[in-house]
């Protein structure tokens, strides 16, 4: 009985050590901050819609993160945004499945100095991936970015200089045309929680990637929290 009571009690302390190490070793998250998405197809809706939309909408979209607090790779991000302009060939959707190719604008936000411009790149270059393998352009301008949730009674607005313009708002009842509506797109990177909301407004007025567009009344963006 002592013996038996001996080898659970070895067991034990075994296992708390191993967990104790496994948690040591994994690295932990040294930015946070929010996130949001918007695209030029709905994300949020049925398979009829989104089916009807496939390789003639969804070549456009915008990502942003917003840091709240942090340091990327030893530099200080604390309170700075930075946006990826896309346009691919053919509608986005689950990237994972259906890598796209195309170019990517990419706007720092202007209160970066030289250090903290170069790691807001390669932070997004690091959580967009392929999306923004040929960058067009890299832009520096004042970005304004209010990233609430609809938990908090508001939504996502962002402005960039004059290149960009988002305003989201919460989904609501009368936003469900066909009743089977769900998140049809997963977000485009990494996130936590993302939640789809609805876009009403979302334009981009840069020349590098040969066009502009400006978006009105779809259920077309994410906000979510994001950590690396």
């Amino acid at each position: 009985m002592k013996i038996k009571f001996l080898l659970a009690l070895f067991a034990a302390v075994i296992g708390v050590a191993f967990a104790t190490a496994l948690s040591a070793a994994r690295p932990k998250a040294t930015l946070t901050g929010d996130y949001l998405e918007v695209r030029s197809c709905d994300i949020f809706t049925g398979s009829c819609v989104a089916n009807s939309e496939m390789g003639l909408a969804g070549r456009e979209g915008m990502m942003v993160w917003s840091i709240r607090k942090g340091d990327w790779k030893g530099t200080s991000l604390d309170g700075l945004t930075v946006m990826a302009v896309l346009r691919t060939d053919d509608t986005l959707g689950d990237v994972q499945h259906q890598p796209r190719d195309g170019q990517a604008v990419l706007i720092v936000d202007s209160k970066a100095n030289r250090y903290q411009h170069e790691a807001l790149v390669d932070l997004v270059r690091n959580c967009a991936g392929s999306l923004v393998k040929h960058v067009a352009a890299i832009r520096s301008e004042p970005i304004e970015s209010a990233m609430g949730t609809c938990a908090s009674g508001s939504c996502a607005k962002v402005k960039a200089g004059n290149l960009v313009e988002i305003s989201t708002r919460c989904l609501g009842g009368k936003d469900h045309l066909c009743g089977n509506e769900e998140n049809f797109y997963p977000p485009l990177t990494s996130v936590e929680h993302p939640l789809s909301v609805f876009t009403e407004l979302a334009s981009y007025k840069g020349p590098e990637l040969n066009a502009t567009w400006e978006m009105t009344g779809k259920r077309s963006a994410y906000v979510a929290a994001f950590t690396r």
